[in-house]
């Protein structure tokens, strides 16, 4: 099976938003309690098909930039031109002087919400096409200055964010040689002789332009994302063994803990509180320990399976808590591994996950050193973080 394509997602946020109003660039103001900036970049990281990201900044921007992107992971950012056809170039030409990816995705930091599914319209538009754009059709009346009208069917709303096959584009910029900066990539596109697909947009992708924006934004009919909590709860005794498998990695220890697969206790207790937060059963439904394929199993692919059906809700990890019960061993000098282990496993970032331990002060089959058990919570989200 062919690998698929790398897919990068370069976010313009080098303009002054001055038709907003406020002090700050409209890119840095914030709706909920996040940035503008740091809402678009996470609605596109959160896609599986993005394997990474790039800012594009204005002069002067980066403490605005670092304080308004805290908790995603994103390198360090690109500074733009004068003109958005210029940051869009220096974005790019950034991207080629690292890992070329296959495809861009080329996006307004202003439009913070973009719904996975116009992404993955994006991606297919690719098939036959050099580029795809989102596009929504016009729905007011049309006049010219003079007042006569204009046939709105002819015309379509354009969206971003809008999807390219990266050397295509890139070469389509290089080359560009139009006596006005173009606004639009697309537009790019068509005049280095490209064909351009048009393919359905959403009405979430509309781009914050004026204060009144914001305060539909800030006001809206669901101002307040839907939240899932989940939680689990597992154990398992010790056996013979000289290592326990805990969040994911692997503990000297002078037993091993008993199971079907490597009896994780933590990870299965994580993968409980996903799938109870999804509505997606519990981890006895989807990995039967009856079913011989699943004795030994790593339990960091349980975890993958139960992020996989979250996302595949629209839902979004937005924070896992794991709590480790046991005498022995000591997870302390472990903690920061398990940490880390649990975020890579759910694609997520480092801080989104707690993990924390404790004894049961001697009492019970774990203040007896019979075993370990571990509780988990999950938040899971939609929209916005």
């Amino acid at each position: 099976m062919a690998d698929r394509p790398k897919v990068a997602a370069l976010i313009v946020a080098a303009g002054k938003g001055e038709r907003a109003g406020g002090v700050i660039p409209k890119q840095y103001r914030e709706i909920g309690g996040n940035s503008v900036l740091f809402l678009a970049a996470k609605a596109l990281l959160g896609h599986p098909a993005v394997d990474r990201a790039q800012v594009v900044i204005g002069e002067g921007q980066r403490e605005a930039y670092e304080t308004a992107v805290m908790g995603l992971s994103l390198p360090a950012p690109i500074i733009g031109g004068e003109t958005r056809q210029q940051s869009v170039r220096n974005g790019l030409e950034a991207l080629a002087a690292t890992e070329s990816p296959d495809i861009v995705l080329i996006h307004d930091a202003a439009r913070p919400d973009t719904p996975p599914a116009v992404i993955d319209r994006l991606l297919s538009g690719l098939g036959a096409h050099i580029g795809a754009i989102p596009a929504l059709p016009v729905t007011d009346s049309l006049a010219r200055t003079d007042g006569s009208t204009v046939d709105r069917s002819a015309f379509v709303s354009i969206q971003t964010p809008q999807a390219f096959r990266f050397e295509a584009i890139l070469a389509a910029h290089r080359s560009w040689s139009g006596a006005e900066p173009a606004t639009d990539d697309a537009a790019i596109a068509r005049a280095a002789g490209h064909e351009i697909a048009l393919i359905e947009g959403d009405a979430a992708l509309r781009k914050l332009t004026f204060a009144e924006d914001f305060a539909m934004s800030a006001a809206g009919p669901t101002p307040f994302p839907p939240v899932r909590t989940g939680s689990g709860f597992d154990v398992h005794a010790f056996g013979p063994g000289d290592a326990v498998w805990l969040g994911g990695i692997e503990i000297p220890h002078d037993r091993a803990l008993s199971g079907h697969s490597d009896a994780d206790v933590a990870l299965h207790a994580l993968t409980d509180a996903i799938l109870g937060a999804a509505g997606a059963g519990d981890i006895g439904d989807h990995f039967p320990p009856s079913d011989p394929q699943w004795k030994g199993a790593p339990s960091r692919c349980f975890l993958e399976h139960a992020a996989t059906l979250a996302r595949g809700a629209a839902f979004e990890i937005w924070h896992v808590d794991v709590t480790i019960i046991c005498e022995a061993p000591k997870i302390g000098p472990h903690r920061t591994a398990m940490r880390q282990k649990i975020a890579e496993i759910l694609a997520i970032p480092e801080n989104s996950v707690s993990v924390k331990a404790t004894t049961s002060e001697g009492l019970g089959f774990t203040g007896r050193r019979e075993g370990i058990a571990a509780q988990a919570v999950a938040t899971l989200g939609k929209g916005r973080n």
